[in-house]
């Protein structure tokens, strides 16, 4: 299969000069389906013709030629690539004529946007060479079985993705990778999966090229020869999706079951679920031109709603995504379904309690379908060295997983690669994978995995208030506070001026005693001052002073002193609570009475602004402390060090 796959990528020496390498792939790989297809269709291709003669319906076409050929795909042109060559001179409306008439679920070459690199090959005396070459290749399904066609694609298209490595990670996700996250969501079907004509569902709602897909058909072939695998997927990308769904053709899986649109705005596979979910989506792109619908989904779609927990800022989609993802599984009363997707550190801990992404780990959570999180190492991807994780959603949890998540750290699990692709330099070996999936099924408990309940994620965010205390004098800072405040702009201020000045310079320290004593000067100097405008007037004569009386309301209960108001968060398990959200008021009363009162005496919480929050400290939960070196260690690394610049001094003076 490799010397096929040179083969035919070797034709592309005659792209060379009219084409930059980066390029080829726009000409060998739609050529390499179209000879496919070809083949294919070679022993029924005058039938066909004669059945689309006698049915100009294309509906009905559609049925009959499935019904009787076995097909779900055809061409009623009168041409192929045999024919094509016997005319050299009208090569050109003649290929044009033949992609153009194939089924409408065959809309690759369109997207590969295939009729300018037939004009260009045209332009350049190359058209002629490249189709005759590729109809001398035998691609006939008895020559080349699916399997081997997807490989021979497989191949090509990454050679298309390594020559175009400038890219290629925005489509292409490596598949060491994938390996790894297909391993992880087929884990606890073992058993099923090796039983004979088993069949199961795969969707991909970032498709790209299709290598989710092909590794997850992959890997269960390799299993299981006899299970079939049915692949969906959804692409944005037209370059990406016509490259997947020629590999999904090569591969002989159903040519409708790969669509192209805009997967947040609109579910192309709206009401089916899937065995398996897997996806790597775009990490920190906004979800701008998604965000009319998403937005009405949410706030109607009601139980059919994609993105029940709620939405994350329109900055990054990551966790539309992961919920799309969750909601995409077969249901629980169907025999459930599992799903892996990739994303960046952020979906772990942005947003404060109840915000958008606070509230969607909420509902997954609480709803029980986060299995795993693992932590792959950086540089791992072609167009970004950050870190990433694989989250594993399950909705039917083995009974030792109920009510708990599974955290693996894998960073330090690669090994170096002898050249770098883009970004990526490392990658998981099979001895790397074999460990990740060992933790896993192990549900090891040790500096690489821990094992966290639920409730050991959420956290009541407490507001903490301190008491108002505020001195008040009529100094001439002071004054020039009060005629500067907004909402005494509309007193006279030479009035104003005038009454404080007169007021004198003496400090009170209460407040009540204060206004008592300037409410009469400022009535001999005709200011009146409104309910808003006598607060004004006191929060710019007054200063913060701890040793003041507190500043009380009308009910004689403290006033809150906002420059000093703080938050605290509250770990659902402090103090051994076990109620979860349940335990909240005893729970937030006994973080209060250790945590906050010996360091803030007087102070209170405002019960009314407590919020729930959920958040995944995965770097946290793996820290390990290093003590910093002794300074006798590092007295005698600087010693050792001023030696050796002395010692380089001397040798320069010398």
């Amino acid at each position: 299969m490799s010397n096929l796959g040179n083969f035919v990528w070797g034709i592309a020496d005659q792209l060379r000069g009219v084409y930059r390498p980066s390029q080829y792939g726009n000409v060998i790989l739609p050529m390499t389906i179209l000879r496919r297809l070809d083949c294919v269709l070679e022993a029924t291709r005058d039938e066909v013709r004669a059945l689309a003669a006698a049915e100009a319906r294309p509906e009905i076409l559609d049925v009959k030629v499935r019904r009787q050929f076995g097909l779900n795909f055809y061409n009623t042109s009168d041409y192929d690539l045999a024919r094509l060559k016997k005319d050299p001179d009208g090569l050109r409306n003649n290929l044009i004529d033949y992609i153009s008439k194939f089924s409408a679920n065959i809309d690759v070459f369109e997207r590969f946007k295939f009729e300018n690199e037939i004009a260009t090959l045209e332009e350049n005396n190359r058209l002629y060479i490249v189709v005759s070459q590729f109809a001398d290749i035998d691609l006939h399904p008895d020559v080349v079985s699916n399997a081997e066609m997807g490989d021979l694609f497989e191949e090509l298209i990454r050679k298309f993705a390594e020559a175009s490595n400038e890219t290629a990670g925005e489509h292409f996700t490596p598949r060491d990778a994938i390996r790894l996250a297909v391993d992880l969501v087929f884990a606890e079907d073992g058993d099923a999966l090796t039983e004979k004509g088993v069949v199961r569902s795969v969707y991909d709602p970032t498709a790209g090229t299709g290598g989710m897909l092909s590794v997850a058909d992959e890997h269960l072939k390799s299993r299981n020869p006899d299970a079939r695998l049915n692949l969906y997927g959804q692409e944005i990308n037209d370059q990406s999706y016509a490259i997947c769904k020629s590999d999904m053709i090569a591969k002989g899986q159903d040519a409708g079951n790969i669509k192209r649109g805009d997967t947040l705005a609109d579910d192309l596979f709206a009401g089916r679920t899937f065995d398996y979910c897997l996806s790597n989506p775009p990490y920190g792109v906004d979800w701008k031109a998604s965000q009319d619908a998403v937005v009405s989904e949410y706030k109607h779609g009601g139980a059919y709603s994609r993105f029940p927990g709620g939405l994350p800022p329109v900055s990054d989609g990551q966790m539309l995504f992961l919920q799309h993802l969750a909601t995409k599984m077969r249901p629980v009363e169907d025999g459930g379904g599992r799903a892996a997707i990739f994303l960046n550190g952020s979906p772990l801990f942005s947003g404060g309690a109840e915000s958008g992404p606070s509230e969607i780990r909420r509902w997954l959570l609480e709803n029980d379908l986060v299995e795993a999180i693992v932590a792959l190492p950086t540089n791992m991807f072609y167009n970004t060295g950050i870190a990433t994780y694989i989250w594993l959603l399950d909705n039917t949890k083995q009974p030792e997983r109920v009510g708990k998540v599974q955290l693996i750290d894998g960073t330090d699990l690669y090994a170096k690669m002898r050249k770098s692709l883009g970004s990526k330099n490392r990658e998981l070996t099979e001895a790397h994978r074999d460990t990740i999936l060992r933790l896993h099924d192990e549900m090891a408990d040790n500096e690489r995995s821990k094992i966290l309940t639920t409730d050991q994620f959420g956290y009541w965010t407490i507001t903490v208030e301190r008491p108002l205390r505020l001195n008040f004098a009529c100094t001439p800072e002071r004054i020039d506070r009060a005629l500067a405040s907004k909402p005494l702009k509309s007193i006279d201020p030479v009035q104003l001026l005038a009454a404080l000045e007169a007021f004198g310079t003496e400090t009170y320290i209460n407040r009540e005693a204060f206004l008592k004593a300037l409410s009469p000067i400022l009535g001999q100097h005709r200011v009146l001052v409104t309910t808003a405008q006598r607060k004004a007037l006191w929060l710019a004569l007054g200063e913060q002073d701890d040793t003041a009386d507190i500043c009380r309301d009308k009910s004689g209960n403290p006033e809150p002193d906002p420059a000093l108001r703080d938050t605290e968060n509250v770990p659902f398990p402090y103090n051994g609570n076990a109620d979860g959200a349940d335990g909240r008021d005893a729970t937030i009363e006994a973080y209060f009475n250790t945590e906050v009162l010996p360091h803030a005496p007087g102070a209170w919480v405002d019960t009314a602004k407590t919020k729930v929050g959920f958040e995944i400290p995965f770097t946290r939960t793996f820290y390990k402390y290093q003590p910093p070196r002794s300074l006798e260690e590092i007295d005698a690394d600087l010693e050792a060090r001023i030696a050796r610049v002395l010692q380089m001094l001397r040798e320069v003076e010398a």
